[in-house]
């Protein structure tokens, strides 16, 4: 049986097979990447909150300085103090991951409620949200990240503070923007002929039907675009500090010995970046090829 639905920028056409069964191969394969990548950080997180380690990340052995992979168990080898880099690898996980998480959580709650009012209110309301937009969008990420490390301390959670609310003009817009075309549509003109309230017309026929998908591929933009966030000022000292571990300032630290051949300390953290951020990164731009039929835009 056939019905007929809007999507992302017209009305078509839509069965009950499962979106996934349509999808690009290449796309599937992005989603498929992706989800692994979101598993391991997962799995890697619970198992670093539980301390089921392969070893104690902290536990320094100075016969084993800088040992290379699979010396005496150690499967990615040794730091510069004798630490296994594989259980810091683990544990470097939750230098991002609530942080992270609270940085979407702001930007996703406070751009669809700013991005909501804008378009369907209108008026003095679109002003307002408008100009706080553009103020928000006027001052550089990085300068106010330096400015709250410099006003109180150098933790990750103020800085994805900042992170989130200057992350929600671009989320407003784009919710204000869906809600702007979803309103012109004949379902919505139905929905308050029949006498159904705002807030269910908004929050159910709306956002949750229609800007669901949007949101989900944000919130994959958002957790990459953390990690790139707290690695970079971790490697430059302004983030998560020695002794805690992160992938940051695991490269930073490894990275005095990488002309000596001692690469591995640096190296593992780097391809866990460059992975995880690819994977988060993909996974976004997978949903939204599958879910908004966005290929190539």
């Amino acid at each position: 049986m056939k019905h007929y639905v809007q999507v992302a920028s017209e009305a078509g056409e839509s069965s009950d097979r499962p979106v996934w069964k349509d999808a690009d191969t290449l796309d599937l394969a992005y989603v498929g990447y992706g989800l692994l990548i979101v598993t391991l950080v997962l799995v890697s997180y619970v198992l670093g909150a539980f301390k089921w380690l392969p070893y104690d990340p902290e536990y320094i052995r100075v016969d084993l300085l800088n040992a290379p992979p699979g010396s005496a168990g150690h499967l990615l080898g040794t730091d510069f103090l004798g630490r296994d880099i594989l259980s810091r690898l683990i544990v470097s996980i939750q230098a991002y991951f609530l942080p992270g998480l609270i940085a979407i959580v702001i930007s996703l709650v406070l751009g669809t409620g700013l991005g909501t009012a804008a378009a369907y209110r209108g008026g003095k309301v679109e002003v307002l949200v408008t100009y706080f937009n553009n103020l928000v969008d006027s001052f550089p990420r990085l300068v106010l990240i330096l400015l709250v490390i410099a006003a109180f301390k150098p933790d990750i959670y103020y800085i994805m503070v900042v992170v989130g609310v200057t992350g929600v003009p671009v989320c407003a817009s784009l919710v204000a923007g869906k809600i702007r075309f979803l309103r012109q549509k004949n379902f919505i003109e139905a929905a308050h002929v029949l006498g159904l309230p705002t807030h269910v017309i908004v929050l159910k026929h709306i956002l949750w039907h229609h800007c669901t998908p949007l949101l989900v591929i944000q919130a994959t933009l958002g957790m990459g675009e953390a990690i790139l966030i707290e690695t970079s000022l971790s490697y430059l000292g302004f983030g998560v500090q020695e002794p805690t571990p992160s992938w940051g300032n695991m490269v930073q630290a490894g990275a005095n010995y990488f002309f000596q051949g001692k690469f591995w300390p640096s190296t593992a953290p780097a391809l866990a970046i460059l992975s995880t951020i690819l994977g988060f990164h993909l996974l976004g731009d997978g949903l939204n090829s599958i879910l908004e039929g966005k290929r190539g835009t």
